[in-house]
């Protein structure tokens, strides 16, 4: 899980630093594939510059592991700092952040579908204390398997 800052150094630079410091990957059943979670703020970036920044991430981390990374963000932040940009939905999995009661996520402009939704950052789990964020999966079981062992 790499928490972007595009402000700091470049795409690139990022990636090759999270693949060499837990992002690698694995086929075990058991890991999956690294995450890029971006959303805060554009970092001064405009929607072209971040597009880049994106681009240059996700080239460096699957020449690195061989895996799509999965995209972490919200709609509004997609949206607004990346144009709405389709250039990643054929490409990685979507992890959208929407905190709704709904039965489905908003999801960002460009994607299709998501692949996990956190629905909510205020949920409890016995034995731990404080707020836990709390996520669905989009599939079953076999769909969680392909995805955690790069097949289709």
């Amino acid at each position: 899980y790499h928490f972007a800052r595009p402000d700091l150094s470049g795409g690139a630079a990022q990636a090759d630093f999270f693949a060499s410091n837990g992002g690698a990957w694995s086929r075990d059943n058991l890991t999956l594939p690294g995450v890029l979670d971006i959303e805060g703020s554009c970092y001064g970036k405009s929607a072209a510059a971040m597009q880049t920044w994106i681009l240059d991430f996700y080239n460096t981390y699957k020449a690195r592991t061989g895996r799509d990374v999965v995209i972490y963000t919200s709609p509004s932040w997609w949206n607004s700092c990346t144009g709405g940009w389709t250039g990643m939905s054929a490409r990685s999995p979507l992890w959208v952040a929407h905190w709704t009661s709904a039965a489905n996520p908003s999801i960002p402009n460009g994607f299709p579908f998501w692949t996990v939704w956190q629905y909510t950052s205020t949920g409890s789990v016995s034995g731990v204390s404080g707020n836990v964020d709390r996520d669905r999966f989009g599939g079953d079981r076999s769909r969680l398997l392909a995805l955690a062992n790069n097949t289709p």
